[in-house]
């Protein structure tokens, strides 16, 4: 490859939204790198370009980038007390799979660096722009005080929900505004061959598709799949129902391949060739003969004469030279050649040994057609589910687990990560957790819902559920009980709650120009918030250093203190107070691979100074932290 061609694709496969089109000097339109777009990328400061180009742009786009880039002071927080272990026990956190609270953008934020490359599918159910759903609303300008007066509904954190109703003005800016970065976010989390898919009805399914376009490279664009949600309605706008939305499939590569276990293939067993089987393969091509002349012929059976004339509108797949050759290898099957094969023309021979060698691993496996399968449920069958599970209809329009389920089972297996930040009410978990029972397979789920409060009239409320985030989690508690029921196997049922939360770290950590003086050597003493527990810096410690937030974490005494050992001693942390030389040698003869402690939970001044010495005897390998 010439090299500037080679840097060109290697920029492409970065950088997939500043691939454009231009007009040169001769007036051709050529390929292009977007300057504009690539500063953008690569800098902190908003560019400006007014040379034209093919793009797709609304107001705020630029500031929207801004806004996937730029950083946040805020951590996780463990809730044990929601939290479910792995055998469905209450409070319990041996669990694999991570359920959070709070705004997914910020989520996706603080989980970039420990999960980029880690989750082989996302799926998500975004709020569709129909002017009835609320959709988060990020403040690009605002200052505070306007931002909540402003606002419509808002969570504890003061995450704010608008109704983005088709008399505003900015009807389509806000919900691309809304949807771009978390998109742009989220391809990082995908592995070489990951996937997304992104239900959507026919409101922003354009727009969407040009974001993803930009976003994973429209050469990554997979497939959109048709998911009929109900049968027709009569009083519906120019007498059309729009029976049907969209999931629309991204890949992160071209490592991609969607399969399902498949029956496409049937090998057969012949006394003529003992020992190997084979299939049959059309010899028949839609083509006509005057696209391929060399293919509009006259096949004659060798042994019996008879004779098979090529269509003129449908050609045969070889030419009669490969025909001959193929003859001669016991390629071409011919009717009446075997009393099970009921065939009329001839057709290709395969051997299955062949396909093994050909098809790797994805042997046995046949192609993902978008017609879903027949079983895939409607909407009705997803609020039935949910009615059935939690004993009232306390979410609108769920999709039903099978269609999820499915679109899982397309491409994933063993221990793969299953990533959705638009949750829900946790239909994904429970699809997860169905298709493991089933397959015997490790699957994780991590999902992110904001707390949004629930209508004031609706039956969920009633039902004493005052957030979404409170109906997802009785549903996977509920659904995991189910399912242990049904079929006694032994899955992980549990997960971890944890919720989006100001940084552990005190104010002068992150924003010393924020603080007074007095307040400044108040907090030189403790650089900790107040309330804040061990468990949040471990957690806050494990996100910084990219450890899973499911690693199994044991706490142990050492020297009299609690320790907590993460992955069977690759992290060891202590926060404890008047932490002694002793307790720090013991955690160092560990040798682990980070150890972390607290600054002011060391005993004293000596123990400072000898802190790096101790590492440095007995495990100077260990990446030390102190908070």
């Amino acid at each position: 490859m010439h090299p500037p061609d080679e840097k060109y694709e290697k920029l492409a496969a970065l950088f997939p939204n500043a691939i454009t089109e231009t007009i040169d000097e001769n007036g051709n339109v050529v390929r292009a790198i977007d300057k504009d777009v690539l500063m953008q990328e690569i800098n902190t400061d908003v560019v400006e370009g007014p040379q034209e180009r093919y793009q797709f742009t609304w107001p705020d786009k630029r500031e929207a980038i801004r806004l996937a880039n730029a950083p946040i002071a805020k951590t996780l927080r463990l809730d044990r007390e929601k939290s479910v272990g792995r055998d469905g026990t209450p409070g319990n956190i041996d669990t694999e799979n991570i359920y959070i609270e709070g705004d997914n953008l910020d989520a996706l934020k603080l989980l970039r660096e420990t999960y980029m490359g880690k989750v082989k599918m996302i799926y998500i159910d975004p709020p569709y722009n129909t002017g009835n759903d609320f959709v988060y609303e990020d403040d690009f300008s605002q200052d505070a005080g306007l931002y909540a007066e402003n606002s419509g509904q808002t969570d504890d954190e003061g995450n704010r929900l608008v109704q983005n109703t088709e008399s505003n003005g900015r009807f389509h800016t806000d919900w691309l505004n809304m949807i771009y970065p978390r998109l742009k976010l989220a391809k990082d989390f995908l592995t070489d061959d990951g996937v997304i898919f992104i239900s959507i009805d026919d409101n922003e399914q354009d727009n969407l598709c040009k974001i993803c376009n930009e976003i994973f490279g429209a050469q990554n664009y997979v497939a959109t799949f048709p998911w009929r949600k109900r049968t027709a309605k009569s009083d519906v706008p120019f007498g059309v129902s729009q029976d049907y939305e969209w999931v629309l499939c991204y890949a992160k590569s071209d490592a991609f391949i969607a399969s399902i276990e498949g029956k496409g293939r049937k090998y057969y067993k012949s006394p003529d060739f003992p020992g190997k089987e084979w299939r049959i393969h059309d010899l028949t091509k839609q083509t006509t003969a005057s696209e391929r002349p060399n293919s509009f012929f006259t096949i004659i059976n060798p042994r019996t004469g008879e004779e098979y004339p090529a269509n003129p509108n449908q050609t045969w797949r070889i030419t009669k030279d490969t025909f001959e050759e193929y003859d001669q290898n016991h390629r071409i099957v011919f009717p009446g050649d075997y009393d099970f094969l009921r065939i009329s023309k001839p057709v290709l021979r395969y051997w299955k040994d062949d396909d093994m060698k050909k098809d790797g691993e994805n042997f046995g496996k046949v192609a993902v057609s978008t017609k879903f399968p027949e079983d895939i449920g409607m909407s009705k069958d997803g609020t039935k589910e949910i009615t059935q599970i939690l004993g009232g209809k306390y979410f609108p329009f769920p999709k039903p687990s099978t269609l999820i389920k499915f679109l899982i089972s397309i491409h994933s297996s063993e221990d793969d990560i299953i990533f959705d930040f638009f949750s829900g009410s946790a239909t994904t978990a429970q699809a997860v957790m169905q298709l493991n029972a089933e397959d015997k397979n490790n699957r994780k789920f991590i999902l992110v819902q904001l707390p949004e409060l629930v209508d004031e009239k609706s039956e969920a409320r009633k039902a004493h559920y005052q957030t979404i985030c409170e109906i997802g989690k009785e549903r996977i508690r509920r659904a995991g009980k189910q399912i242990k029921e049904e079929t006694g196997t032994d899955i992980d049922y549990g997960f971890r709650v944890f919720k989006v939360d100001s940084s552990n770290m005190a104010d002068v950590y992150y924003r010393a120009q924020d603080v007074t003086q007095e307040q400044m050597m108040e907090m030189f003493t403790e650089n900790i918030k107040e309330g804040r527990i061990p468990e949040d810096l471990l957690f806050q410690s494990m996100l910084e250093l990219g450890i899973p937030l499911s690693s199994p974490i044991e706490e142990i005494t050492i020297d009299g203190k609690k320790v907590f050992s993460v992955e069977d001693g690759y992290l060891l942390a202590c926060f404890d107070d008047k932490v002694s030389d002793v307790t720090i040698t013991e955690i160092a003869k560990r040798q682990p691979f980070y150890a972390i402690f607290r600054d002011s939970s060391l005993e004293n001044d000596a123990v400072m100074a000898n802190f790096e010495q101790i590492f440095a005897t007995y495990s100077p390998q260990t990446e030390r932290k102190v908070l």
